[in-house]
């Protein structure tokens, strides 16, 4: 049986269920059972959450508000309301420093807790679980998933694998045999497009990922192919982080409609970047890598990134590298949706850490 550093440690990964969604249906009683979605229903809306009846018709976020209306006509559309999340959000971490000062928020609606040593003393990170998840459900009426094992990464898969109201704990000596069951899809910074070659290399479960070698992986993935390694043998030391340091700023347009003309995109490209400085100078942060983010009409999307040794914070240097990152797209035929830039990549953010934030939002997919 193999055992990895870091073994010892309780790390738990609390998630709210389709939290957006269950707040609204708390709050009003008439949405109880009902499917419904936070957001838009207007043409260019967006799907922001759906509550699990409305998942049940295939309705999920990010998806446009004219499909999911077709995929379930009977749908409820309700506008979010960021304030009252964020409380409730603030109230769920309340429960949360009873137990422990160690909590990495990865959103308003998750986090990932060490309960190695607890303020209760309780020896079992299952039973801190089942207590927090109680607490949320008797004092905010809401209901959590939670995942416990000795890593951030099993723990967040735990915290998903039996959704919604879900416990699961993967235990060190079970984790070999869990990892090994696991479609590829579930593993850490693996989306469509990865998960597309990854079948194309014949790996389409844990077992098969283990069986690759580091340069077999490095060679196809990249430095991130050393990442897919260490997971395939529940390796991932990374600690639990109280204070997270932000990896980027960055906006986002959609647009009233579709557009392909080229004056049209630049004269939106400039808006963006115009927000973006406002954005970088509001919350005094300076990286070195600019991102462009296009979504075209069928709502594929693409990213186009470069790096300089300047802090990018100024419109005269941000507006000339995103209109060189267009250069590289062809929306002649593809009509453009939405346009976002980003800053990331802060001077004195190096090594592997950086890999691991960036993959750490392909989750915002599993809910």
């Amino acid at each position: 049986m193999m055992y990895c550093e870091g073994t010892e440690r309780k790390i738990i990964h609390i998630d709210m269920d389709a939290f957006y969604a269950s707040v609204e249906q708390r709050d009003n009683p008439e949405l109880r059972g009902k499917p419904i979605a936070v957001g838009y229903a207007e043409e260019r809306g967006v799907v922001a959450a759906a509550s699990y009846e409305a998942r049940r018709y295939g309705v999920r976020s990010a998806m446009a508000s004219t499909k999911a209306k077709r995929m379930c006509p009977q749908l409820i559309f309700v506008h979010g309301r960021m304030e009252v999340y964020h409380e409730v959000s603030r109230q769920i971490h309340e429960i949360f420093h009873e137990y422990t000062d160690i909590i990495e928020p990865l959103s308003l609606d998750e986090a990932f807790l060490d309960v190695t040593e607890n303020k209760p003393g309780i020896l079992l990170a299952v039973d801190i679980a089942k207590e927090i998840k109680q607490k949320i459900r008797n004092e905010l009426n809401l209901v959590a998933s939670a995942g416990i094992s000795y890593n951030k990464f099993l723990a967040k898969i735990a915290s998903d694998y039996r959704k919604p109201d879900g416990l699961c704990t993967i235990h060190p000596d079970q984790a070999m045999d869990f990892i090994a069951r696991l479609p590829i899809e579930s593993f850490w910074g693996v989306g469509p497009v990865t998960a597309k070659k990854m079948h194309s290399l014949g790996i389409h479960n844990g077992e098969q990922l283990r069986a690759c070698s580091q340069a077999m992986l490095l060679r196809e993935f990249g430095k991130v192919g050393a990442l897919y390694y260490d997971c395939a043998r529940g390796i991932d030391l990374r600690p639990v982080e109280a204070v997270r340091i932000r990896k980027s700023i960055g906006c986002e347009h959609t647009l009233e409609k579709d557009i392909s003309q080229r004056s049209s995109v630049i004269i939106e490209l400039y808006h963006a970047a115009v927000e973006l400085v406002g954005r970088l100078e509001h919350n005094d942060f300076k990286g070195n890598t600019l991102t462009l983010k296009i979504k075209f009409h069928d709502f594929s999307q693409i990213t186009r990134s470069i790096t300089q040794s300047k802090e990018l914070i100024t419109l005269d240097v941000i507006l000339p590298l995103a209109k060189q990152l267009l250069k590289e797209v062809d929306y002649e035929h593809h009509p453009i949706r939405l346009i976002g830039l980003s800053v990331s990549n802060p001077r004195e953010d190096t090594g592997e850490k950086g890999v691991w934030e960036q993959l750490s939002f392909e989750f915002s997919d599993w809910k």
